[in-house]
């Protein structure tokens, strides 16, 4: 389908959409760059995006479209693994505005939804009533009802449940064109001419054809329409991955949801023996039969003994039926070990080492990049096992790697493989190892797709497995529903290849000239961005527990500002041409990105990008993602890389300048810190100064701190009597904050070492992280303050070193080897960093802290989860009689973040997601803990209330104990 070729037809057709549309039309390079791929390995570029506002608004942008002769493709959360969610035309965005639960019956057990309702919103909804919708993929928390329909999507409960196709009662749904069908069973609308003699004329194939599989998904569900099954066209749409028409209200069933439920899981020796003892587990009828290898499990995980383990889930009114019924499981399985789990955060926890493998496979235990593809094939259950083996064959014949998961009791394996896909051999392997594994997998009786569609990656090989009388009746059963070929073509009917229209193909051949050593990527920024392989955990309504990732998207609702929206945004800059961003080097091969379907970047600019620059703005530099994205995408270190290049011999934002350069500032400022105090209380003075500073008006500055802790600490140690060996001294790192801002954590710690048996220094005069150079993206000013560290650290270099603020301790832990990844001091120096709680329980093990009993609430600092860890802080608090949990997420102020002009409202949205919440809910007498300053700033500034660190708890505590 030939779509607007010049400017002056994509002007006309972004004018006749917003003179149609009440939703937002968007033809600009920002919403064309989020959208050129889903979560698989192709991407296609489309004109533009429109966000509906309604089922009248897809009506009408689908008339634009026909009348303009611009292929349309709708898309829910772009999870989808094998293509079928990109698009070179209008991409139809559904989850902004159509996610509305418009009815829930708990009676007839069916609920009425939008086709961007989350799944797990329509789970929630439903969870009063003690019901739930059945199908769930590891995707729940961003996968949208549409987007399942479309892909006919299963999940780990498929055994009990089944797909979505057998929970979809009903359908609404608006053709190219945009006139409206309802789909029930039974009936066919008149609209769709020559379908009721398609299906008469072809009873034959129809009904031999088509493998009876719990998980076939290939192909159009064409059977579905045979007259014994009661001609239901709704089932028929499901899976149809946008080629027929755009669901606008879908009605779905519900099922009971168990009130308790327990966990057998079974150690096998390998996965081919998993895949056999599989099916024997079904008579038990479990809720899940999952099935994952020990090469996709990084740590035991507390997992019983085995190479491979079967993940049985069972149900029950109460704990004890739901635990008896997983022991019978457990007793009839033939299974080298295992164990029955009932507590509900361990079943939590290794089910989230099932739902990640998404990502998590996507690299090789040695880091090598794997890729979807052959993500979801599908054989019978009892064909598993010798499926498994032959496909482990064909591996090894290919050279090629993977890591098979997934859907053991329905017969559905998930794999990413580590195809090349970066090189013509490479691309011509996976193409001849594709054929090859259709023919295997039609060799076993099953299914090229078993849950995520054929899209790209498959539908070019659905002939060797229906054969070409039923793929020509695919084609004809597309163009009874879409004549004019306007919806999603190259998907499905008449596919375009599995080797065409590759992400990868657009991407620098070389390594692009950066700042950070990238150490997991092999020092390839390109490399480093590919992480992003759009699984979109980031994309989550809230973070999982304690997780932080993406504070910006929860709090905007914006792509463009989750961690996967920033990493394709980067992703088209590399593309683009880079040739007028004067010292950004090369980013790629250019590409005229106005032309539709065209291969090259749509961001042009390279490292000037302000479309990148826009996007990277609201990134908090949490390092959330390192830690919560299954496949380790850091965002932080990317924003850092990219502002570096961005503004290198360019003017500024005043807030690099000021907040960027705060321990120059700082120790400027600590000698006359009484009359500086006292200025900043003059409201005109301090308007003026956080205007001139880049600061946000609404902000209060900081009081500095009359004596630097270094200073008080020297004259303490100054004036000692002790005489100590090495071997109990402690030293402490003067970070910036601790240093000027909040001397009182450091006096505190000291006292908390010295009641330990440990002898506190100061780690030495004018050391510095280079934290806020890092984060404002100054590296070469960075990297000269972090020499000058190393240099002055000299032969202390080894020394276990306390860090008391968790955003320098990460910054010395991972940033400084990494951009010093030349120096072996670096790396020396970020061994050593502890917090103080991995001090104490390394060094002092048997020192009992003072045991106050009491409630805490608070923030684990968002550094600190992503790269430190907290299970120290969590021992500690408990041996202290500190009892509660500390909030998950970003407090939102986030170092210069919160300061900087113009973030004021994402910050005061992101304190109120999680922090505030808990510190308004504590009851009384609650210490409140928040171990970085940036989150007691935030408390105290928006809350109210005065947090503190939990070294300061500590020496509270032993000072009561002394009284």
């Amino acid at each position: 389908m030939a779509a607007p070729q010049n400017p002056t037809e994509r002007a006309e057709l972004a004018q006749a959409l917003r003179a149609a549309v009440r939703g937002e039309v968007d033809l600009g390079a920002t919403a064309r760059a989020l959208t050129t791929m889903d979560a698989s390995n192709y991407r296609r570029v489309p004109i533009g995006v429109v966000t509906p506002r309604d089922a009248d608004d897809v009506a009408a942008a689908l008339a634009v479209c026909r009348m303009h002769g611009v292929p349309v493709v709708p898309r829910g959360g772009g999870t989808s693994i094998a293509g079928q969610a990109t698009g070179t035309g209008i991409v139809l965005d559904l989850t902004r505005h159509l996610r509305k639960i418009a009815e829930l019956d708990p009676v007839a057990r069916t609920a009425v939804v939008q086709p961007g309702v989350i799944l797990d919103e329509l789970r929630t909804a439903a969870a009063p009533h003690g019901l739930t919708f059945g199908p769930d993929p590891s995707t729940h928390s961003r996968c949208t009802l549409g987007g399942m329909i479309g892909n006919n999507s299963c999940g780990a409960h498929s055994v009990a449940w089944g797909t979505t196709a057998d929970n979809t009662h009903a359908l609404t749904v608006t053709r190219y064109g945009g006139d409206t069908l309802r789909l029930t069973r039974g009936t066919v609308p008149e609209a769709l001419t020559g379908l009721p003699e398609l299906i008469r004329t072809h009873l034959a194939p129809l009904r031999t054809g088509f493998p009876e599989l719990p998980r076939r998904i290939s192909g159009y569900a064409l059977d579905a329409l045979l007259p014994e099954r009661g001609t239901d066209l709704a089932r028929a749409f499901c899976g149809s991955e946008g080629t027929l028409g755009v669901v606008t209200e879908a009605t779905v069933r519900l099922v009971e949801a168990p009130a308790a439920r327990a966990l057998a899981v079974l150690g096998y020796a390998d996965e081919a023996a998993a895949a056999e003892a599989a099916p024997g587990l079904l008579p038990h009828h479990p809720l899940t039969v999952e099935g994952m290898a020990a090469d996709l499990v990084r740590a035991p995980a507390g997992l019983p003994r085995g190479g491979a383990w079967l993940f049985a889930e069972t149900g029950g009114a109460t704990p004890a039926e739901a635990r008896a019924h997983a022991e019978r499981i457990l007793r009839g399985a033939d299974a080298l070990d295992g164990t029955v789990v009932t507590d509900p955060a361990g079943q939590r926890a290794l089910w989230r080492i099932r739902e990640d493998a998404a990502g998590t496979a996507t690299r090789m235990p040695d880091g090598t990049e794997a890729w979807p593809g052959w993500e979801d094939c599908a054989v019978p259950p009892a064909r598993l096992g010798p499926y498994l083996r032959d496909f482990r064959a064909l591996l090894a014949e290919h050279g090629l790697r993977g890591t098979p998961y997934g859907h053991f009791g329905d017969g559905c394996i998930h794999v990413r493989i580590d195809f090349d896909l970066l090189s013509p051999p490479g691309v011509a392997r996976f193409r001849c190892f594709s054929e090859e594994l259709a023919d295997l997998v039609v060799a076993h009786g099953g299914s090229l797709s078993g849950e995520h569609g054929d899209g790209q990656a498959r539908a070019e090989l659905l002939p060797r497995m229906y054969g070409d009388e039923l793929v020509a009746l695919f084609a004809r059963f597309k163009d009874i529903w879409d004549p004019d070929g306007g919806m999603n073509p190259g998907i499905l009917a008449r596919p375009a290849r599995l080797d065409e229209n590759l992400r990868f193909d657009v991407l620098p051949k070389r390594p692009v000239d950066v700042e950070f050593g990238y150490p997991h990527d092999g020092g390839d920024f390109s490399a480093a961005v590919r992480r992003c392989v759009g699984v979109a955990k980031c994309r989550t309504a809230e973070p999982a527990g304690a997780g932080v990732m993406c504070p910006s998207f929860r709090a905007t609702g914006e792509e463009a500002h989750s961690t996967r929206g920033r990493a394709r945004l980067l992703h088209e800059m590399l593309a683009g041409d880079a040739g007028d961003a004067g010292d950004a080097g090369n980013a790629g091969d250019t590409g005229d990105a106005g032309d539709t379907g065209d291969t090259g970047g749509v961001i042009t600019g390279g490292w000037r990008s302000t479309e990148v620059r826009d996007a990277l703005d609201l990134c908090l530099s949490c390092k959330g993602c390192r830690s919560d994205c299954p496949v380790g995408v850091d965002m932080a270190t990317y924003k850092a890389e990219f502002l570096h290049h961005h503004y290198r011999r360019r003017l500024r934002p005043a807030s690099h300048y000021t907040m960027g350069r705060l321990p120059t500032w700082l120790r400027l400022a600590s000698r006359f810190a009484p009359a500086l105090n006292a200025l900043a209380r003059v409201r005109l003075l301090a308007a003026l100064t956080k205007r001139l500073a880049g600061i946000a008006p609404e902000r209060e500055i900081p009081v500095l701190a009359r004596e630097t802790f270094t200073r008080w600490l020297n004259r303490r140690w100054g004036k000692g009597t002790f005489i100590f060996s090495n071997d109990e001294v402690a030293m402490v790192w003067p970070d910036t904050f601790t240093e000027h801002l909040s001397p009182e954590v450091g006096r505190a710690t000291v006292r908390v070492l010295e009641a330990a048996g440990r002898h506190t220094i100061p780690a030495g005069r004018g050391l510095c992280c280079g934290l806020t150079y890092v984060s404002t993206g100054q590296l070469g000013k960075a990297r000269k303050v972090m020499r000058r560290t190393l240099d002055r650290l000299g032969g202390t270099l080894g020394t276990p070193v306390v860090v008391l603020e968790p955003s320098c301790a990460a910054t010395l832990r991972t940033d400084l080897p990494e951009l010093l990844h030349d120096d072996p001091r670096a790396a020396e120096l970020a061994s050593s960093v502890r917090t103080l709680a991995q001090y104490l329980e390394e060094y002092a093990p048997d020192w009992q802290p003072p045991r106050l009993d009491r409630p805490v609430t608070g923030q684990t600092h968002c550094h600190q989860h992503a790269v430190l860890g907290d299970a120290a802080e969590r021992r500690l608090r408990e041996r202290a009689g500190l009892t509660g949990e500390l909030s998950g997420g970003c407090c939102g102020l986030a170092g210069n973040f919160g300061f900087e002009r113009g973030h004021w409202g994402v910050s005061v949205a992101c304190a109120e997601e999680s922090l505030l919440p808990s510190v308004r809910a504590a009851e009384p007498g609650t210490d409140i803990l928040a171990d970085g300053f940036s989150c007691r700033t935030q408390l105290e500034q928006l809350g109210g209330v005065r947090a503190r660190h939990l070294a300061e708890v500590l020496a509270e505590g032993l000072e009561e104990r002394t009284e």
